[in-house]
């Protein structure tokens, strides 16, 4: 098997002691044995993990962002309730605006843009052959039309994908990245495409309703995560 198709047990393994680590602080504090404020430990810690997972998992200029961007608002949330620096709420949450104009400059300057699997470099893609969205705090629709589909990377972060690919071809193998918090995506794809998905729900969920086609010859790996979303790949 090819490392196209399979999932990282690094990340796996890790995302697995997160959600164990926060069920097990929830049940000392339901206990009485942990005074545990949701607001200062729990919250702020979680929005630095998803960072660094979106970090991990991403190869576009846009993705850094975003994944900065989560680190850099949980951060500072946990040091404005540690007492550390003194910002107020409204300071706060147009940092994920800032992001998601960075994401766009960074976009329009370098173009599209992916990372090979076994490339250290990214490699220019002209076309709708390979797709990089990102969706922050709104809707994001989009039908592509190409022949030759090779993946890329969708982002949700409070916010909507819908992503039509019924008019399009892969020639073998394509792999999408996502990455779905506080958001949904939405893929359709072709009757004749076979559909992996090796995603991880974090309080979320992946759902596929497409078909198995008699032949499964043009295959879509879709991989990442859906914190408190949820992706749906039908035909």
């Amino acid at each position: 098997m090819s490392t196209n198709r399979q999932k990282s047990p690094a990340s796996q393994f890790v995302v697995g002691l997160f959600v164990v680590a926060v069920g097990m602080a929830f049940l000392l504090a339901n206990l009485g044995w942990l005074d545990l404020d949701f607001t200062l430990h729990l919250w702020p810690t979680a929005l630095i993990f998803f960072g660094v997972m979106k970090l991990v998992q991403t190869r576009t200029t846009s993705g850094v962002v975003v994944g900065g961007a989560l680190m850099l608002v949980g951060a500072m949330i946990l040091l404005k309730e540690t007492g550390f620096i003194s910002i107020s709420w409204r300071s706060l949450w147009p940092l994920l605006l800032i992001a998601a104009g960075l994401s766009v400059v960074f976009k329009s300057t370098t173009g599209r843009s992916f990372l090979e699997p076994g490339s250290d470099s990214l490699e220019k893609t002209s076309g709708d052959a390979v797709v990089d969205i990102t969706a922050v705090m709104g809707g994001f629709k989009r039908r592509l039309t190409t022949q030759d589909f090779r993946g890329g990377e969708i982002t949700a972060v409070m916010g909507g994908c819908d992503l039509d690919l019924r008019q399009s071809s892969i020639n073998g193998e394509a792999v999408l990245n996502v990455f779905s918090m506080f958001g949904g995506i939405t893929i359709k794809v072709p009757v004749d495409w076979t559909v992996v998905l090796q995603g991880t729900p974090i309080m979320g969920g992946f759902e596929e309703k497409t078909v198995p086609p008699a032949t499964p010859d043009k295959r879509l790996i879709v991989r990442g995560y859906a914190i408190m979303g949820g992706l749906e790949v039908r035909n």
